[in-house]
């Protein structure tokens, strides 16, 4: 018997896979349940944005022929090198981690402070790690905290030489576009920066898979070199388009989610539950006690949830914001499971 363990890249050894959990259906047939709510993965709850399914299906009939392009996806083999360090923020999402250790780097982690990044931390460690990248996420995830603008400039203007910062914006279009930072003229100044976007969360295309990457021209060439061609498909593609043809609606969307998120920020705190702050389209909230025994409880009540503890935050969860109905019941199923009423 071959062992593989001694033929695949040293520094995949030892790493777990992301394990996203089981799969809806299996938990409805395990519960018995008809249907289940999904608060845990941070998709668009509210679905796609009109227009985007109609241009799928325009496009279909041309599913036997290749994209017109390939998009950007691998930074992170695009700039680690075996043995190179990388910044992490802790709690942040966890992939960053560990696409980083898969590459061959050694992650360190800074915590954050007061549940939001501490930039300064992360730029004084990448500058006595000699780090090559610093992942931020903005708004972050967990949290849904956004970064103020001047704490921005202060952090371009302290990070060291010789290391690139990528910054995930995957939330930014639920932000309060008055607060939130733009980067796209970083980008074009040639500082060390690369954007991670996506069509998943606010374009509600989670299913299709469709991202992008901000980087500046000079970079592109070496990041298709590395990226797989013809990597996003050609359906993916038209309904991006589709809901780029309308900024208005994705104004809309925003407004949408923004108030149905303080419609469940209100609810929990009425039962005596705080939620942080957010700038995304979930909610970090303080439950007290074991959250792992909890988020159990509600997927018997039809609601998954993403235990904090999965974070590092013990006694707390992350609810995603969907249509006001929906929250409505969580926050009263939540309410009835924390007070033990039965199911």
């Amino acid at each position: 018997m071959i062992d593989w363990s001694s033929l695949v890249r040293p520094s995949l050894v030892g790493l777990e896979p992301y394990r996203p959990g089981p799969s809806v259906s299996e938990l409805r047939r395990e519960h018995g349940l008809d249907e289940i709510a999904k608060l845990n993965w941070n998709e668009d709850l509210f679905g796609p944005l009109p227009g985007a399914l109609d241009a799928v299906k325009d496009e279909l009939v041309n599913a036997c022929m290749y994209p017109e392009q390939a998009y950007i996806a691998a930074v992170a083999h695009t700039f680690i090198r075996e043995g190179d360090v990388v910044v992490v923020p802790q709690p942040t999402y966890g992939l960053y981690a560990q696409v980083s250790a898969g590459a061959g780097a050694r992650v360190v982690h800074v915590p954050n402070r007061d549940f939001r990044l501490d930039l300064s931390a992360l730029a004084d460690t990448a500058r006595t790690e000699s780090a090559k990248l610093v992942w931020i996420c903005d708004p972050n995830n967990p949290t849904g905290s956004l970064v103020e603008p001047a704490e921005w400039t202060e952090f371009l203007a302290a990070l060291p030489d010789g290391t690139v910062a990528v910054v995930d914006e995957a939330y930014r279009e639920y932000a309060d576009p008055e607060r939130r930072v733009a980067r796209e003229p970083d980008v074009l100044a040639g500082r060390p920066l690369v954007l991670l976007r996506t069509f998943s969360k606010i374009f509600g295309l989670a299913g299709l898979r469709l991202g992008y990457a901000v980087a500046h021209p000079e970079l592109a060439p070496y990041l298709d070199v590395v990226q797989e061609p013809f990597n996003v498909n050609r359906a993916a593609l038209a309904a991006g388009r589709a809901c780029l043809d309308h900024p208005e609606r994705i104004e809309e969307r925003r407004l949408e989610s923004g108030e149905a998120r303080a419609l469940l920020a209100r609810l929990l705190a009425d039962a005596g539950m705080e939620s942080l702050p957010s700038e995304a389209n979930f909610l970090l909230v303080e439950v007290g006690g074991d959250d792992a025994a909890l988020a159990g409880k509600l997927v018997v009540r039809g609601f998954l949830v993403r235990p904090g503890s999965e974070f590092g935050l013990d006694g707390w969860i992350r609810v995603t914001v969907g249509p006001p109905p929906l929250m409505e019941r969580f926050a009263a199923e939540l309410a009835a499971v924390r007070k033990g009423v039965p199911r």
